[in-house]
């Protein structure tokens, strides 16, 4: 396990904050984030210490042996970062997709266009193979952006499946786990309801109130998100295993893969869209809490004529800057 300075560890809990705010907006990854903030590969290795061993050396009392072999320190700063993200930087991400919900896309797009940059730019393994599996990553990446979300289903056994692929956005770059929840039919139950509704439980147990936990409404959503969180660890633990083995042994090929995702990906976060609901003949439909159910988006070419447009443009270029900044600053402290 590295030593680390303390400006080190506030820079990963900062890495974690931004990693956990881009899983809970619908199109972005984090682990696109993770990518291009340099972490990925260290976060997959060491979710893939969570084993066998790590076990043992727990239940021996190794607990100095434990965090060593399973890279505590590291982890603990990384999800530190992206839980405290979901109760504040992700609120204010909220607050601007519902006000300023065009130049926010646009931003995202503009950083996805310079992390293809600046992942592929020190790949140099280009071949038969790795364009072939660089295609079959795009074509992935689009299909995806065209499925018809289902309906919200709470049932535990679902949201437990749920929790294990909505947290594939971050550890597979350019896969959108909110997005797939979205599709799942449980992004505002999972990221929005639940979260929402744990955050007010626990405000108002620290201020004494313990009729809370009366409101069966309350302990429902308690055990949604329970649930919803052991199958994320869950989820976390075993793809980071798959990952890790084939990182190791099919790497330029995984990284073919991923640069494909990403790239595919654009058209989930596409900045000038707008939202279909689904409708039953001309009255739309609704989920059991009154709100209209999202079918997919609803791609266009934008209007050059408008400031709004080339608004959007800035942004979108502000986005490519941010990555190639980030690039910069890399090459600088290598």
């Amino acid at each position: 396990m590295k030593e680390r300075t303390l400006l080190v560890k506030i820079a990963l809990f900062l890495k974690g904050l931004a990693m956990g705010a881009a899983n809970k907006v619908p199109g972005v990854s984090g682990g696109t984030v993770s990518f291009v903030l340099g972490f990925y590969e260290e976060l997959i290795y060491s979710f893939q210490k969570i084993n066998l061993k790590a076990l043992k050396l727990l239940l021996a009392g190794r607990f100095r042996s434990f965090f060593r072999y399973t890279n505590a320190e590291f982890l603990a700063l990384i999800l530190s970062g992206s839980i405290f993200s979901y109760f504040s930087v992700s609120l204010v991400l909220d607050y601007f997709l519902r006000n300023y919900e065009l130049y926010v896309w646009s931003w995202f797009f503009g950083m996805i266009i310079g992390s293809i940059y600046y992942i592929g730019k020190d790949f140099k393994e280009w071949n038969r193979k790795t364009i072939i599996f660089l295609l079959i990553g795009i074509v992935i990446g689009i299909s995806i952006s065209f499925l018809t979300p289902a309906k919200e289903n709470d049932n535990l056994w679902f949201v437990f499946i749920c929790g294990i692929i909505g947290v594939s956005g971050m550890t597979l770059p350019g896969l959108s786990g909110s997005f797939i929840l979205i599709l799942l039919g449980n992004y505002v139950l999972l990221l929005v309801d639940s979260v929402n509704a744990l955050f007010f439980v626990i405000t108002n147990l620290f201020t004494g109130n313990f009729e809370v936990l009366s409101d069966q409404e309350n302990i429902r959503y308690l055990k949604v998100i329970t649930v919803f969180t052991a199958g994320s660890a869950f989820g976390l633990v075993s793809i980071s295993h798959v990952l890790g083995y084939v990182l190791k042994r099919f790497h330029n090929i995984v990284i073919a893969v991923i640069i494909g995702f990403i790239t595919g990906s654009l058209g989930i976060v596409w900045p000038w869209k707008e939202t279909k609901y689904l409708k039953l003949g001309e009255e739309f439909l609704l989920d059991n809490k009154g709100n209209k159910i999202v079918e997919n988006y609803e791609r266009f070419i934008p209007d050059l004529s408008t400031s709004e447009t080339w608004i959007a443009i800035l942004w979108v270029i502000i986005g490519i800057g941010l990555i190639l900044l980030i690039d910069i600053y890399g090459n600088r402290n290598k």
